[in-house]
């Protein structure tokens, strides 16, 4: 008999259980069902009826007919709420036609001071930025050599004269010698080639002291033009070269002056009509944010040339510039009046609107509907525009929120008085009229003791 004990069978190893698809498909199940949830919840708060929307029998309850709440409102055109527009009346004013252009303002003259001659300049009488007037002596320089070379030039004359007027005698006395037949013609031939001689060295000395003169009036170096004085380059003290480039400053002519402005080829045509007329065509100079106004001015002129990049001619203006407001080399808005249109229809420029069929505007009716009306618009500015055909004077056009309506479109204008609001005395009156049987039963109630 065998006493050993029984072998014990070897345990098998611990084994992960397998994952339970079950309880995946049932978590994703119940999160469906809550997001489903969710979304009904959403669903019916923003489509629930309103509070004064009651069942069956109850005041304020039931279907609800045109007028109502919940139905198409009085002359709205639909179920829709009304669309509130802006709206203008169209009428006759005088609209002046411009032309807009950026200019740079030109003086009409602009001049670089340069002595005439050289020396060490002595003296500066200008200040800089100064306005100065035509002969205003604004530098001297050294004089005393040219005063010199003058009085040289001068006693060269006076001797050369000298000995003309004794050439002259001399001949004289020949010539009387020889119709007494005293001496050869020869003589008399000789001297008066002398006379003429010195007659011409005589006129050259008058030359060079009038050179001589100029030369010394050059010393005071004097203003050319009236304009103001820019920035001086040469301190006394300092010797300058008779026509140097750098000159001693520049002096600008600053009244009357020109802006240059380019206008389109197309209105060239336009331009030269009026001029041909004999009108004078005004120009106004704005600043560079058109708020403020320079100046007025008077058109000069147009290039005789198209510029082939830009397609636009050249022209110019000229103003008075009293109050010295443009300044050289400004950039300035130019505003030219080509003509004026007088008596014309007008809207305002958002009351016009394209299509592919051309321009048109919404035509606003006696009953608040509205018409889309084709119109041929003609000459505008910033916040009107001329209609030549499709409006009459008098006719309301919509000039805000055109963009939600169309032809036959309901419409409410700003003028007109608001809707007013619900009043809920039938339905929270019957409310009130039921709760007040009901008073004690709505209340907490008491416990049966």
């Amino acid at each position: 008999m065998d006493n050993r004990p029984a072998e014990t069978p070897p345990t098998p190893p611990a084994t992960e259980a397998p994952p339970r698809p079950r309880r995946r498909w049932l978590g994703g199940t119940i999160a469906l069902l809550v997001l489903a949830a969710l979304i009904g919840t959403a669903w019916y708060l923003a489509n629930r009826p309103p509070a004064d929307a009651a069942p069956g029998g109850r005041p304020g309850g039931g279907a609800r007919g045109p007028g109502g709440p919940g139905g198409p409102r009085a002359g709205g055109g639909g179920s829709g709420p009304l669309v509130t527009v802006g709206m203008a009346v169209a009428k006759r004013a005088d609209i002046p036609v411009y032309l807009d252009a950026l200019g740079t303002v030109t003086p009409v003259t602009t001049i670089t001071l340069r002595p005439q001659v050289s020396g060490v300049m002595t003296d500066v009488l200008f200040t800089e930025g100064q306005t100065v007037k035509k002969g205003d002596v604004l530098a001297r320089i050294d004089p005393r050599p040219y005063e010199q070379a003058l009085m040289q030039a001068q006693g060269t004359r006076v001797r050369d004269e000298a000995q003309l007027e004794a050439a002259r005698v001399t001949l004289a006395r020949f010539r009387t010698l020889l119709g007494q037949d005293s001496i050869a013609r020869q003589d008399v031939d000789t001297q008066a080639a002398l006379v003429k001689q010195l007659e011409g060295t005589v006129t050259t000395d008058k030359a060079a002291e009038g050179a001589a003169r100029l030369n010394l009036e050059y010393t005071r170096v004097t203003s050319p033009v009236s304009g103001r004085v820019g920035l001086r380059t040469v301190d006394p003290g300092n010797y300058v070269a008779g026509g140097a480039t750098t000159g001693i400053a520049v002096i600008t002519q600053m009244t009357p002056i020109d802006v240059q402005f380019s206008v389109p080829q197309d209105r060239v045509p336009d331009i030269e009509r009026r001029v041909a007329q004999g009108a004078k065509l005004s120009v106004t100079a704005l600043d560079r944010t058109k708020a403020s106004t320079l100046d007025t001015g008077v058109f000069s002129t147009l290039d005789n040339v198209v510029d082939v990049q830009t397609g636009t001619v050249k022209a110019k203006a000229r103003f008075g510039n009293a109050g010295s407001t443009l300044f050289p080399s400004q950039f300035v808005n130019v505003q030219l009046l080509l003509r004026t249109v007088e008596g014309a229809v007008v809207v305002p420029v958002t009351a016009l609107r394209t299509a592919g069929t051309g321009n048109y505007v919404y035509v606003i009716n006696e009953d608040r509907t509205v018409s889309m009306r084709n119109v041929k618009r003609g000459e505008s500015t910033v916040e009107s525009v001329v209609i030549t055909e499709g409006l009459k004077e008098g006719e309301r056009v919509v000039t805000e929120g055109g963009d939600r309506l169309k032809d036959g479109t309901t419409v409410q204008l700003p003028t007109d008085a608001p809707a007013a609001p619900r009043v809920r005395g039938g339905a929270s009156g019957a409310r009130h009229g039921a709760s007040g049987p009901r008073g004690g039963a709505s209340g907490p109630r008491r416990r049966p003791e």
